[in-house]
């Protein structure tokens, strides 16, 4: 137990300087601090694999600084269950992801790769050439699985706006009822600005603010069904409202949310 224990403890507050630790930190502790003479590293990991313990494995997370986080990431939730405003989302209406990469490294292979054959698989050149950083652009339908990608030189508005472009001249989001588009508060896609581009972005469509979120919405076409209030089942925003007044509910709710959401994120639709 007293392994297990030094293998839940964090590497500073034993004096080490390390982000994590390996099964031969943890033999090291467990002699220098008397708890046995010798022990291998084999024992150890048999050890904590009994309990699940993987002190060098690690995930990161942010904690939310936003006072509005639970409302805001209430409604991405609910559009990621395919519910908005107390009802469920119609065939035609479409649920989009976007967000941006940069920095990737363009590899130009001294050699062209040679495609698999029968019991061998394709080879690609180890030398290259740096031809310069881009970046990649992607929006995902997060119901359909369905992806759209670009590269760009760069990031921006202009290369946000193409992406757009991109997808809403196709079917079936160019004669959509509505898309929605969840964003992050990236610099090319932030504010009402964002929203009068994304309108522009699609000739026929008409904006429809949502103060709380900050955010528009594009509509293939002129009139949109009006959104009636009566609710089948309480929607993830409603549940998440309720939880407050439960402290041990929050906690769970809590960590739920930072599995699902990036904390700040914005629905446009």
């Amino acid at each position: 137990m007293q392994v297990k224990a030094i293998a839940c403890e964090l590497p500073a507050t034993l004096g080490v300087p390390l982000s994590r630790l390996s099964s031969a930190d943890i033999v090291r502790e467990a002699q220098r601090s008397g708890i046995v003479a010798t022990l291998s590293n084999k024992t150890v990991w048999r050890w904590l694999h009994e309990d699940a313990i993987r002190p060098w494995q690690h995930r990161t997370w942010i904690f939310p600084r936003d006072p509005q986080f639970i409302s805001k990431a209430g409604r991405i939730l609910d559009l990621y269950a395919r519910q908005w405003e107390g009802r469920p989302l119609r065939d035609d209406e479409f649920v989009l992801s976007a967000d941006e990469k940069t920095s990737i490294q363009a590899r130009i292979r001294k050699h062209a790769s040679l495609p698999p054959r029968p019991g061998q698989p394709a080879r690609v050149e180890h030398e290259y050439a740096r031809g310069g950083a881009w970046a990649y652009l992607a929006a995902m339908d997060v119901h359909r699985a369905k992806f759209f990608g670009r590269c760009e030189q760069s990031t921006g508005i202009e290369p946000f706006n193409r992406l757009v472009t991109q997808v809403m001249t196709q079917p079936p989001y160019r004669d959509a009822q509505r898309v929605f588009w969840i964003m992050d508060n990236g610099s090319s896609h932030r504010g009402q600005p964002c929203v009068r581009r994304l309108k522009a972005a699609s000739p026929t469509s008409s904006p429809c603010m949502d103060r709380s979120m900050q955010a528009g919405s594009i509509k293939s076409k002129s009139t949109s069904p009006s959104l009636n209030a009566k609710r089948s089942r309480p929607t993830t925003s409603t549940r998440l409202r309720k939880s407050k007044t439960d402290s041990s509910a929050s906690n769970n709710t809590m960590r739920t949310l930072l599995r699902h959401s990036s904390g700040n994120s914005r629905v446009t639709t």
